[in-house]
């Protein structure tokens, strides 16, 4: 039986229609009988420098739900890097299954060789259910890991730096939407308060924003709420807040037909990847609405920028930090363009990356021997 064969009849069949829409380089498909690992590795850019991206692992409905997820992901890695300004490609790696039940060393250090079989064309970290002690396990089978913990002169938890990049492209939403980047007094609704998420409302709480806040994790909201007092809602309630700011943070896809169309306010910025569903639709939907769309990859970088000082060996979280401030200039730059060229802001981000990808493409033409 052929690996293809191995995972449902829906991902062999569209595999490669998916792959070569996105225009990815790489796609591995990991399967481990010992351990029950099965894991998709996809690699979509790598003219900028090696595919850098956290591991996710998460009990999709179908492997087609995880192959989709992992296709989408590892190019908004690509855009993230290039429009940050960094010198990697994008990638990233998705686990089928249950990381409260399966998740364990053997397990990891698995999945490690796995990544290690790609000779560095791919760079794991963090991400969804995976922690920076994980990473531990993942580092004894692979070099090429990043976010690990300080005290293994790593860069540690990139959970603060992705909330502040957050953060600061949302007060740039703001300035384009109210004139002003005074986020004291505004009604911000927060969709998930994991780790990212609960660093974020910490900021707006500091600003003297109103923050209501949902999640699945009934324990966590109480933590946060009671930490920085704000507001919890239910899971779908959020949607139909009298709110000034939607800020998406846990999974993606929740800027869709049905949501838009009930979302009362003027600016959504969040920290969740692919946030829209449709990225032109619905880029589009959000303008004929008046809400200002800050694109999810140019405000959550934060994170990537923190695992990429530790991937070039320059681990300092104030120069990380001075880096992720400058999300709020990049933010501001694409809004402005995207309103003169009459285009979303989801399409002008992609136009800004592409353009560095390309020029850059150029430069590599003639072959340099390593």
């Amino acid at each position: 039986m052929s690996v293809l064969e191995d995972f449902e009849t829906g991902v062999s069949s569209s595999f490669f229609g998916e792959i070569s829409r996105l225009g990815h380089e790489q796609v591995v498909l990991c399967h481990d009988e010992a351990t029950g690992l099965r894991a998709i590795i996809a690699i979509h850019n790598t003219v900028l420098g090696p595919a850098l991206g956290g591991t996710r692992m998460w009990q999709y409905a179908s492997d087609q739900e995880a192959l989709t997820d992992v296709l989408r992901l590892s190019r908004g890695m690509t855009y993230k890097a290039a429009i940050s300004g960094l010198h990697l490609g994008g990638g990233k790696a998705v686990i089928i299954g249950d990381a409260t039940k399966q998740k364990n060393e053997a397990y990891l250090r698995r999945f490690g060789r796995f990544v290690q079989s790609l000779y560095g064309r791919y760079i794991t970290a963090e991400d969804v259910n995976m922690k920076t002690s994980d990473m531990v396990h993942i580092a004894e089978e692979t070099k090429f890991v990043t976010g690990l913990p300080e005290w293994m002169g790593g860069s540690g938890d990139p959970s603060p730096v992705t909330a502040y990049g957050t953060y600061v492209g949302m007060k740039a939403a703001a300035k384009k939407a109210f004139g002003s980047d005074d986020l004291s007094g505004k009604r911000v609704a927060v969709q998930g308060v994991g780790q990212v998420g609960m660093y974020l409302v910490g900021h707006l709480r500091k600003e003297g924003a109103e923050v209501f806040i949902t999640d699945i994790n009934e324990g966590k909201l109480e933590l946060v709420s009671k930490e920085h007092g704000a507001h919890v809602v239910g899971m779908d309630e959020i949607y139909d807040l009298d709110m000034d700011i939607y800020a998406p943070c846990a999974l993606g896809a929740t800027l869709n037909d049905d949501t838009i169309s009930r979302l009362k306010c003027q600016v959504v910025a969040g920290a969740a990847n692919n946030q829209l569903l449709d990225e032109r639709k619905h880029g589009y939907d959000l303008i004929d609405r008046g809400i200002v769309y800050a694109p999810d990859f140019v405000i959550n970088a934060g994170g990537l920028m923190n695992v990429a000082s530790e991937q070039r060996g320059q681990v300092n979280k104030d120069a990380t930090m001075a880096q992720a401030e400058g999300i709020y200039g990049t933010t501001l730059a694409i809004l402005n363009r995207a309103e003169e060229e009459g285009i979303n802001s989801q399409e002008a981000a992609i136009m800004l990356a592409e353009d560095r990808i390309a020029s850059i493409a150029k430069v590599k033409q003639s072959y340099l021997p390593n």
